[in-house]
């Protein structure tokens, strides 16, 4: 069983706990600290399927039979965020120096077909993992995954000071554990830190966001199954980077002398249709001939202009994300037509071996 007794490493590694592990941030996180010597302890949901696609090459085992999983220190463990229980006990046999919060039911818009699921995992589930990190031991480090959907409808730039206008339930949701973050560090005297990421993006990015549901579609386009690309508001402009660098900031806020809050971005905004058209030009297809709107894309109400400033995580964490917006779509193009079985354009392959070798690379 997955869920068995985890002994506190007795060979004096850091233990760190991942909800969310199976995702984007979550695999690559999972490969930083493992690279950093921590022991690394993962929540996974129960399923009839195995979802460890993003982390499979940290797997040792095609079938997992015990707690440990990886000569390299990771561990996995089923549970729920919506099982406070559940949740309580890992804690207790964990425990974790470390935890970072990624899990939640983080689609904006499935979020407005299923506001109560959203709003129990999202924001509650941190409520969960709060308290039982406070009842283990107070003195763990806990970072909240918090998001730009927050500030919503509030006018750009948006820091650390801006006041949040959240426009979904997933972004109401993520208000919400925001403050209960604050709440628990204020009056527990908790280590609890907020990281309030702009969208960041990859390869491994879920094939239902807008980034990867475009550069997949160019693939499928380009290997002649698909013709058309259907999407919703192309106007909505973001604040794209890329996700390797960000899961670095979440590890440096654990390891200040003080616990805070920071936003975290890149400081361009950029449009869906010029991602679109970055994305189309680099392939060599024509936009205008594959690319439909449909309005049951659309969500009922939508965040027109997010873009960071990231100036106080410059300055307090030496971090600056240095994969630009037209780096980005490369990556990811070329990440998407080698799935597909086609010869990537390459300029893409080429940013990753510049700047991070292989270091990032490896589930990819």
């Amino acid at each position: 069983m997955i869920n068995n007794i985890t002994l506190r490493s007795e060979t004096g590694m850091k233990k760190a706990f991942i909800t969310g592990i199976t995702g984007q941030d979550g695999s690559y996180l999972a490969e930083l600290l493992l690279s950093k010597g921590y022991e690394v302890h993962g929540l996974i949901r129960r399923s009839s399927t195995l979802n460890l696609g993003r982390i499979q090459h940290l797997v040792d085992e095609t079938e997992i039979t015990g707690s440990k999983v990886s000569d390299s220190g990771l561990f996995l463990h089923y549970g729920d965020l919506a099982d406070g229980e559940q949740i309580s006990n890992i804690m207790h046999r964990v425990i974790p120096d470390e935890i970072y919060h990624l899990g939640a039911q983080s689609h904006v818009r499935v979020s407005f077909d299923s506001p109560e699921y959203t709003g129990n995992v999202t924001g509650l589930g941190t409520t969960r993992l709060l308290e039982a990190a406070r009842r283990v031991n107070p003195k763990i480090r806990f970072y909240q995954a918090s998001s730009s959907e927050m500030f919503g409808g509030a006018n750009p730039p948006q820091n650390e000071k801006t006041c949040f206008h959240p426009r979904s339930p997933y972004g109401c949701a993520k208000v919400y554990s925001y403050w209960m973050t604050r709440n628990y560090r204020d009056g527990y005297d908790m280590y609890a830190c907020n990281g309030i990421l702009f969208n960041h993006e990859s390869p491994r990015r879920g094939e239902t966001f807008v980034t990867r549901k475009i550069t997949r579609s160019i693939a499928r386009i380009l290997s002649g199954k698909e013709k058309y690309l259907s999407l919703g508001n192309l106007e909505a402009k973001r604040d794209w980077g890329f996700s390797p660098e960000y899961v670095e900031c979440m590890w440096r806020m654990l390891q200040q002398d003080t616990p805070d809050d920071y936003v975290i971005g890149t400081g361009e905004t950029h449009s869906v249709a010029e991602f679109l058209k970055e994305a189309f030009k680099y392939a060599g297809l024509d936009m205008d001939t594959h690319v439909r709107t449909e309005q049951k894309y659309y969500r009922p109400t939508e965040v027109d202009v997010l873009i960071a400033d990231p100036s106080r995580a410059q300055k307090k964490l030496g971090w600056k994300a240095s994969v630009t917006f037209s780096d980005l779509v490369k990556i990811m193009v070329d990440a998407d037509m080698r799935e597909a079985g086609l010869k990537p354009v390459g300029k893409g392959d080429a940013i990753i071996a510049k700047k991070f070798g292989t270091k990032w690379w490896k589930g990819d």
